[in-house]
């Protein structure tokens, strides 16, 4: 099988370890960069061009699009599926687990637990959108934000005020979110592939900071999930229509918050953290799925 990987860094952790795992079962590897792909929109063959060369013979793609080239590398994507080269995340479930907004509107309406949360850009009544999400503390987060960037929690109404005033000024779109006080800064990384969770771990924040991403210094640490947190792991992915996904959780009172999804999940942390070989179990899920146009979409989404 010829494999594709879209990435814009081949040293990545992540990009190696599904290279390497690939191989290893003796498939053929292409690292391509996402942003130095071109593209023929023709209705009868689509083509996808890169280094001067046609791409041909492609059956399965692994889309590894960073934040900030959501819009191309979807397009991209979308012109594979247009091929009939098999998505392990398709285009339209990218897009729609990129946009915080919609993620959380189209868990809410299938009865998903999440955290209480507001969206505002310029509230009329700002004590009013505080109240609305229980009053503080309260997290603050920009819509566009990644990684714990533009995340600020505010621990009274005054300075929670006062950050969305500051956010209002700046004409940008924002979430305003209760602070889960029993998960004690921290939360789970369940890692689903194929409707299962293949591995999981804990997270938790550094003293003094209540952000548990590994990339602001947090700590992580093997937890045994309970199978009400599985079972909103594996639905949360469905949602989105993401065969492989990595679905924050908070444990709270109320039972499992799901706090994101992620359709470009790294597996360094995973990995390590847990010694699951992750990068195969995504490789076990190519070679069972990958057929000529078995997407959902075919690339009209």
């Amino acid at each position: 099988m010829k494999i594709a990987i879209l990435s814009q860094q081949a040293k990545l952790y992540s990009t190696q370890r599904l290279a390497e795992a690939a191989r290893l079962r003796g498939h053929e590897v292409l690292v391509i960069d996402t942003l130095r792909c071109y593209m023929n929109i023709v209705a009868h063959k689509p083509s996808i061009h890169y280094k001067g060369k046609r791409l041909d013979g492609i059956d399965a793609v692994i889309p590894r699009i960073g934040a900030s080239i959501t819009f191309y590398g979807t397009a991209v994507l979308r012109q594979c599926e247009m091929m009939g080269i098999f998505p392990v995340n398709e285009s339209v479930a990218i897009s729609r687990s990129r946009d915080k907004l919609r993620s959380l509107q189209l868990l809410a309406r299938k009865g998903i637990g999440l955290p209480i949360t507001g969206f505002a850009h310029s509230p009329d009544d700002t004590p009013d959108l505080i109240r609305m999400v229980r009053g503080s503390p309260l997290v603050i987060k920009l819509l566009e934000g990644t990684q714990g960037m533009g995340v600020v929690l505010a621990e009274t109404p005054k300075a929670a005020e006062s950050v969305i005033d500051a956010f209002a000024g700046l004409k940008v779109n924002i979430l305003v979110q209760e602070f889960i006080q029993e998960a004690e800064c921290s939360d789970i990384r369940c890692f689903v592939v194929g409707g299962k969770v293949v591995a999981s771990m804990k997270r938790q924040a550094k003293p003094g900071e209540f952000r548990s991403n590994l990339h602001r210094g947090g700590t992580s640490s093997q937890i045994k999930i309970t199978p009400e947190e599985r079972k909103a792991a594996v639905r949360a992915a469905r949602i989105m229509g993401l065969n492989v996904a990595g679905v924050d959780i908070l444990r709270s009172k109320q039972g499992p918050l799901i706090l994101e999804v992620n359709s470009s999940p790294g597996l360094k942390g995973i990995e390590t953290t847990t010694g699951i070989d992750v990068a195969s179990k995504i490789i076990d899920f190519i070679e069972l799925n990958a057929k000529p146009n078995n997407t959902r979409t075919k690339g009209k989404g």
